[in-house]
């Protein structure tokens, strides 16, 4: 057709098709690269292949066994395992999530739904956002800093008592390098992103919901406790364990707050998961262990050891490290397509 406008109207479809043609590309580069190498770490694990043999590829001992998960780290690369780094992974999750999540979420309620809209709000939603971006390694300073050493205004090292019922909660100060401290980085750490996450989760429920929730006499809080937050509930939970995952796999800011990274022994010497019911006190010594985590252990196996054969024990923990996170990330999914087919807006 000779027509410009039709000619123009070509262009664009063609310019979409080409743009549409890109994304999908870069999409599947983007999962054909994770799978060969997740591939190549499953078989390196498995003893199927060994790369770094000059022949053919020869199959080598399997690593991805019940002991790399139930054994502590060991010298022998046949006998090492990675349990301590399990449970301190666990444990700095886990109290990450309870220091983190009410106070993130609670930011962002009232950043949406109660502050006024002036200067200082936006002041304190581009500093949040400023935040998300700042590299893992400063907060590791700033925890190394506040947690650690507590900017020096104790010049022994001291403790204090706190009855809990089940025992007693000796809370070193400084808090030092345990597992307190690293948690409270990495609450640092992944604050903004799950502040930022429930911001838009909120901000996606329609206005009609609280119009119509106040207009039959509900409370500014009721509306949000029994109208917002359940609408808003599958992008939180989707934010939340996206924010978590990316705290599992961090190493830079551990290091600095002082995670160990050969240690024989489960934070609070716990010994099995039956310890927390036989004597729930050894909860209490968790907090002010010290501790080591996966991606410090997997560290230290690739660089520091110098048996070779580590480095296959690396594959082996890495294996497990991203099925963990991939775990994770598959469950924020699940949980946003389960809660967002009872939404009917």
């Amino acid at each position: 057709m000779s027509d410009p406008y039709y000619q123009r109207l070509q262009r664009r479809h063609l310019t979409s098709k080409i743009f549409a043609g890109v994304c999908l590309i870069s999409t599947w580069f983007g999962l054909v690269v994770l799978a060969v190498l997740m591939t190549g770490l499953v078989l390196k694990a498995t003893g199927t292949w060994d790369p770094t043999s000059t022949g053919a590829a020869k199959a080598t001992e399997n690593w991805l066994t019940p002991t790399l998960l139930t054994h502590q780290i060991s010298a022998d690369p046949e006998k090492a395992g990675m349990i301590a780094s399990i449970w301190g992974t666990t444990w700095l999750i886990l109290m990450t999530a309870v220091m983190s999540v009410p106070m993130g979420v609670g930011a962002a309620i009232y950043l949406e739904e109660y502050a006024r809209e002036n200067i200082l709000t936006r002041f304190i939603r581009l500093n949040i956002s400023n935040l998300a971006g700042v590299p893992s390694i400063v907060f590791g300073i700033l925890g190394l800093t506040a947690f650690v050493r507590m900017f020096g205004m104790f010049s022994e090292a001291s403790a204090i008592g706190i009855p809990m019922g089940i025992g007693m909660l000796k809370v070193p100060l400084p808090f030092g390098k345990t597992l307190i401290s690293g948690a409270l980085t990495l609450s640092l750490l992944i604050l903004p992103i799950v502040i930022i996450a429930s911001q838009e989760a909120l901000r996606s429920v329609p206005q009609s919901i609280r119009h119509a929730a106040l207009a039959i006499g509900a409370t500014k809080w009721q509306t949000i406790w029994y109208q917002v937050l359940p609408a808003s509930l599958p992008g939180i939970m989707t934010g939340v364990i996206l924010a978590l995952s990316r705290a599992i796999g961090e190493t830079a800011p551990i290091i600095v707050v002082g995670a160990v990274s050969f240690i024989s022994f489960n934070p609070g010497y716990l010994e099995s998961p039956t310890d927390l019911v036989t004597d729930p006190n050894v909860i209490l010594q968790v907090p002010a262990s010290p501790y080591t985590v996966m991606p410090l252990q997997i560290y230290n196996w690739v660089l520091n050891s110098p048996d070779p054969e580590f480095k296959n024990v690396a594959s082996a923990a890495i294996v497990v490290l991203l099925t963990i996170l991939l775990l994770m990330n598959g469950m924020a999914v699940y949980i946003r397509n389960h809660f967002s087919k009872r939404l009917n807006w």
